[in-house]
């Protein structure tokens, strides 16, 4: 059973950040055009008994949260859009405080499609995560229409003894309509913080201008960045770095970063063979979360 949790009205024009429960504009958004609509998501998470509820949920349109149930002790949250991707001027931006000693899953309803878009669309989301709480952030994976161009970030504030997830995956087009690799730019950035230090940078950038994308990407139409840290996920980290059998047209590279975080890359000819690469790092993921949110749709 899922609740769908929005707000009718649309706020034009600019992007929004919170403080407190007041909605304002972001500095770190440039001013959309006047017919953009910007979608704005608050969450606090909040430890209750056993379980981690909603202490607040708030969103306006095109954005809206679906908080299905679930047999663990995590709070889920699914990401959906009105009309089914992203339009030209789309900003969505959404802020997560996780407070100590909660656990909570973000992910998407389906795959982020980017329709044609000159001027751009964007997707900014900043976590911040408490004490002993964990985090994973899972998104289905950006699917770029020709002619689109679209930017997102990913920026998480670990207290210590904090511990996240954040999965970025990404794949060629629609292949079927002759659309491979042919968007005009794609750029993906994640920035994770622990005690006010930078642990770990990540970023993509896949731009047109220079050079033709579907030369430089080869055969693959698909790659995945799983990233991990914090010592909840240890079960997830020691999956993503384990030697795993070799799959088919699959490229897998693990890397260890410090005590307790890695990275894991996956490219692959298709996702259903990405995902295959990453099926023992989600099963320990899902053991963590008390139930598998992965069970339907990968």
């Amino acid at each position: 059973m899922s609740k769908a949790i929005d707000r009718p009205e649309a706020l034009t024009g600019e992007a929004c950040s919170y403080h407190g429960d007041r909605v304002a504009p972001s500095p770190s958004f440039s001013r959309a055009p006047a017919q953009a609509t910007a979608g704005c998501g608050r969450l606090v998470l909040r430890r209750a008994r056993a379980k981690t509820v909603l202490a607040v949920a708030f969103a306006t349109s095109p954005l809206r949260l679906l908080t299905p149930k679930n047999h663990g002790d995590a709070a889920w949250i699914f990401l959906a859009t009105l009309g089914g991707g992203l339009v030209d001027g789309d900003r969505i931006d959404i802020a997560i405080d996780a407070e100590a000693e909660t656990s909570a899953l973000l992910g998407t309803q389906a795959s982020t499609k980017v329709y044609r878009s000159p001027r751009g669309c964007s997707q900014r989301l900043d976590v911040r995560i408490g004490r002993n709480a964990a985090v994973a952030v899972v998104p289905d994976p950006v699917v770029c229409f020709a002619g689109a161009r679209y930017a997102q970030e990913v920026h998480a504030s670990l207290a210590p003894e904090a511990s996240l997830v954040v999965f970025d995956a990404y794949t060629s087009g629609r292949t079927a309509r002759g659309e491979r690799w042919q968007f005009d730019e794609f750029s993906s950035r994640t920035v994770i913080e622990r005690g006010g230090r930078q642990e770990l940078v990540d970023a993509t950038v896949l731009d047109r201008r220079q050079g033709p994308l579907d030369d430089r990407m080869g055969r693959f139409q698909a790659v995945a960045t799983l990233m991990v840290i914090g010592p909840r996920f240890a079960p997830v980290r020691d999956a993503m770095l384990r030697s795993e059998d070799d799959l088919p047209n699959v490229l897998r590279s693990p890397s260890a970063i410090g005590p307790d975080a890695a990275v894991l890359r996956v490219a692959a000819e298709r996702f259903e063979s990405a995902s295959a690469a990453l099926r023992s790092s989600f099963e320990a993921l899902a053991n963590i979360m008390g139930d598998n949110p992965f069970a339907r749709k990968w």
